[in-house]
Formats: structure tokens, C-alpha cells, sequence
């Protein structure tokens, strides 16, 4: 699959509204009730919230995060995918739009091929030598900043376990 516009991660920091979407699904032994969204239609309002992309009402292709725009339709994109490519934040993005923690920690970047469009975030709970490209994701959260773990909540992918 081409690689397509999009991209979760510098939508979640150059945006200004916020809301909470609940979440209701057990990471290690924490359960996550809240899911930090930078703005409105970012995710959907069901029980495990999923993505909201936006499908081209004339050209039927899907984009994330949907558009503001009266030719896209909202359309929930699916919570698994596959790995398609990834890299590792080493250093502290420019401020602003970057809103996250002072004391920078590198993690890692994906790109995760949904069933409906690919999108960027963050990938969790791998160790950047075990990551390799095709690997199963399905969609979490996990804390902006890893010092302040529930404050706030952004979405991300992890490895599916068997």
C-alpha cells in the first residue's frame, strides 16, 4: 500500500481543543478509563475507541484524521493493523506545536497500516531491536509524558500478544 496523508502525531500537537473519550482496556495490569483527545473527532465514543478517519465523498479514498470539510464523511478506521514502517524520535520536537514533557525520552514512530488508510503514532511496549516491519499492532494509549503516567493519554499502538 502507497503511503497516504495523514499523520497522527503532528495532528495531536498542532491542534487546540481537547475532550476525553473514555477507554475501557487493560495495559499490564493498569486499566486505561481516558483517552486524551487534542481535539474533536479524533476518536470515537464507543466503549474501546477507534481512530476516525474521513472518506473523499468523490473518490471514496480514506484519510486520518478526517477533514473539516463538507466532502469527507467521518468513518471509524479499524483498532488492529500491521506495521508498515518506523523510526525513533531521538531528540525533543521544536515548541510549539510540541506540548509534551520538558525532559525529553525518545520513543518510537510508526506507521500502521489499517484496513482502511495508514496512519502515524506512537508504537509501545517493544524495545526498538525486537520491532520489525508486518508486525501485528492493535491501537492503546499511552502517557505524553512516561514521567506522569494517566495525566494525559495519547493514542498509540502495541504489539498483538498471543
Amino acid at each position: 500500500m502507497a503511503p497516504r496523508q495523514g499523520l497522527c502525531i503532528l495532528v495531536l500537537f498542532r491542534v487546540r481543543k481537547a475532550r476525553i473519550v473514555g477507554l475501557k482496556e487493560r495495559q499490564g495490569s493498569e486499566i486505561l478509563t481516558a483517552l486524551y483527545a487534542i481535539a474533536d473527532g479524533l476518536f470515537s465514543d464507543e466503549a474501546q475507541p477507534r481512530l476516525i478517519g474521513g472518506r473523499d465523498r468523490a473518490s471514496g479514498r480514506i484519510v486520518f484524521p478526517c477533514p473539516d470539510d463538507d466532502e469527507y464523511e467521518a468513518v471509524p478506521l479499524g483498532r488492529d493493523g500491521t506495521l508498515w514502517s518506523w523510526t525513533v524520535q531521538r531528540y525533543r520536537p521544536k515548541s510549539p506545536p510540541y506540548t509534551g514533557p520538558e525532559a525529553f525520552t525518545p520513543w518510537i514512530v510508526a506507521y500502521i497500516e489499517l484496513p482502511e488508510t495508514i496512519v502515524e503514532a506512537r508504537l509501545v511496549d517493544i524495545d526498538p531491536a525486537d520491532v520489525s516491519i508486518g508486525l501485528p499492532v492493535t491501537l492503546t494509549a499511552t502517557p505524553l509524558d512516561p514521567a506522569r503516567p494517566g495525566e494525559r493519554l495519547i493514542p498509540a499502538f502495541r504489539p498483538v500478544t498471543a
